[in-house]
């Protein structure tokens, strides 16, 4: 697959947070999760990405050009969806689209109203009366009025009841259906991505841990539950947790392939993407 985005070397430094030399690439025709507890630098990365904080050093490249230096050109080709909203409370859905449409040379009248039927959307509602769940379908359709072809969304679910954020997801892979299309979602609710990454990326104070394929992380970790004895100096370093009783240990592994080589016996478990964030970020916890 083709390279649609690449973040080389990306730092910025605040007073109290920093971003440490970024690196990661998006793939064209990809979902890709960006996934971190709150505070970890997604929105600062995204943010930076955008332009909206200005970066200290790196290079962010879109389908081959330096965002930077073609920014009118490339940013039409890019749907944004933020968590903290850019609306103006008192417009209206129609007087807030006349403001964000002219931006876009590529802005399809035709398309925005099919999402606004779709939504259930009325273009003289003032958006001060809308839920948060309509706010971002609204903000969903101004982002894919566009012919984007890279939508980055953070933290788009966050405080949305179950029902919504499944329309959400559907939305999102019907978005997918298109050729050439990609999707860069943070989330801290990794249960939004079971059903719809490809790829994920978990980011940490500000480093990224992890840039892989959802389900090759799914078959390399597990969790394991077992009999004390099985442990030892070498079988303790083949988890990323542990957690130790005075009746058996459970712990989360990167490589349940060697565990199966070397500890028998052990009842064996599939984690959740959430389980492998936490014990990834939590390194090495062995606790009694």
């Amino acid at each position: 697959m083709d390279t649609i985005l690449e973040v080389s070397d990306l730092s910025k430094s605040f007073a109290n947070f920093n971003l440490n030399h970024v690196n990661f690439s998006l793939k064209e025709g990809c979902i890709t999760g960006f996934i971190g507890i709150n505070g970890s630098g997604k929105t600062t990365t995204i943010k930076t990405i955008l332009g909206l904080i200005l970066k200290d050093t790196g290079s962010i490249t879109f389908l081959g050009k330096e965002l930077a230096d073609h920014e009118r050109e490339l940013k039409n080709r890019i749907g944004v969806v933020l968590d903290d909203g850019y609306f103006y409370e008192e417009m209206t859905l129609k007087e807030m689209k006349s403001v964000i449409a002219p931006a876009y040379t590529n802005w399809d009248d035709a398309i925005f109203q099919s999402y606004m039927n779709k939504f259930k959307l009325q273009v003289n509602q003032k958006i001060s009366t809308l839920s948060k769940g309509m706010r971002m379908k609204y903000a969903i359709a101004l982002a894919l009025s566009h012919h984007a072809d890279l939508l980055i969304m953070d933290e788009p679910t966050s405080g949305l009841d179950p029902l919504v954020r499944s329309e959400l997801m559907d939305i999102l892979l019907d978005f997918m259906k298109e050729e050439g299309k990609s999707v860069f979602f943070s989330t801290h609710i990794t249960s939004d991505l079971d059903r719809i990454a490809d790829m994920l990326i978990l980011i940490d104070k500000g480093n990224i841990l992890f840039n892989e394929e959802k389900d090759q992380l799914l078959e390399t970790h597990a969790i394991v539950k077992g009999d004390t004895r099985l442990l030892n100096e070498q079988t303790r370093k083949l988890f990323l947790t542990l957690r130790e009783t005075t009746y058996g240990f459970e712990g989360i592994t990167h490589d349940i392939h060697i565990v199966r080589q070397h500890m028998k016996d052990v009842v064996i478990e599939k984690p959740t993407i959430e389980q492998i964030m936490l014990a990834h970020i939590g390194g090495h916890q062995h606790v009694n």
